[in-house]
């Protein structure tokens, strides 16, 4: 079981709103509208992104990680790296 399976329909929720959200930044180049409302749009949608990123990392932490670091876990080091790992992409820009 992952790690942010308790929250899965959360999860879910929140990405068809992005994905609406997506879907509303085609129809505003579509429809010509002014640059700096997409701009603005882009930037909503790049956040509601990184929130659900966030939240999808606490979870690998708090589960997967926890799991690989606890008394039977021999894989302390490699989880931290893959932990560490991921938050380098999240914080590239």
């Amino acid at each position: 079981m992952r790690g942010y399976y308790a929250n899965k329909d959360d999860i879910q929720a929140r990405l068809r709103r992005i994905e609406g959200q997506v879907r509303g930044l085609q129809r505003m180049v579509d429809e010509d509208k002014y640059c700096i409302d997409i701009l603005t749009q882009i930037t909503a949608v790049d956040s509601a992104l990184k929130r659900v990123a966030v939240g999808l990392l606490e979870d690998h932490i708090g589960h997967c990680v926890a799991e690989g670091a606890g008394p039977a876990g021999g894989g302390r080091k490699d989880m931290v790296a893959e932990a560490s790992k991921a938050i380098g992409r999240l914080v590239r820009v």
